[in-house]
């Protein structure tokens, strides 16, 4: 676990500004992700992608969120309404995600404690999904992105949250694109070996979009790069 005391605040709305942006990234980005899952997977991730972001919708509909809390929530909750493999894995990524910051669940997580929440979100998926770096899943991106964020914390202490974010995006995208030299050995696009080949995996890139979008909440751009999902 990282030192939380020096550890620079993440923005007051960050879990606003987050679930809103990772909102547009997903919608934005489903075809593509579906296109990528259908080249080497069952073709299903597109369609669970939008299901995801309706139920958010719903959500965010019938109990408006006033805490970074519970705009996780409402997003966990979304997940978990999906079927398939990605809705569970997803949902428990995003209920430990929920988690950072104080005991409460008032205040917004630091830097530090977001990056805690994202390496148990980490555990969470390699226990229940069994998967490990390098099987062509999520946590090929998931991981370098957690690694270089506290990386890039521990290096300098004036490094701010929205800098350690651009780090941990930069390196989620890159291992991302990476997954298209490698072979799956975890998921549906285990089944078609060598077939995977060549193509990125759709849930390493949503969840670069995910580290995008947390980078983007946090210095209120609101803008991910969606053009190298493909």
């Amino acid at each position: 676990m990282t030192e939380q005391t020096s550890s620079p605040a993440l923005p007051a709305g960050f879990g606003r500004a987050f679930v809103l942006t990772l909102r547009e990234a997903f919608v934005g980005a489903a075809d593509d992700l579906g296109d990528l899952d259908r080249r080497a997977g069952d073709g299903d991730f597109g369609t669970n992608v939008r299901t995801a972001m309706k139920h958010l919708d719903a959500n965010l509909e019938a109990d408006p969120p006033t805490s970074y809390r519970e705009w996780l929530t409402a997003l966990y909750m979304a997940w978990l309404g999906v079927g398939g493999t990605s809705g569970p894995l997803f949902g428990m990524f995003f209920r430990d995600l929920a988690k950072a910051g104080d005991e409460a669940g008032r205040s917004v997580p630091t830097a530090a404690q977001f990056g805690d929440a994202l390496a148990a979100g980490q555990a969470t998926v390699q226990r229940y999904g069994e998967a490990k770096i390098g099987d062509k899943t999520m946590i090929d991106s998931l991981d370098p992105a957690i690694a270089a964020l506290r990386a890039a914390l521990e290096a300098d202490a004036e490094t701010s949250a929205v800098e350690a974010l651009f780090e941990a995006e930069d390196a989620a995208v890159a291992a991302a694109t990476a997954t298209a030299q490698t072979t799956a050995r975890r998921g549906r696009a285990s089944y078609v070996g060598d077939a995977s080949r060549g193509v990125i995996d759709p849930g390493a890139a949503a969840m670069a979009l995910v580290i995008g979008s947390a980078r983007a909440g946090a210095d209120g751009s609101g803008a991910v790069d969606l053009s190298w999902v493909a």
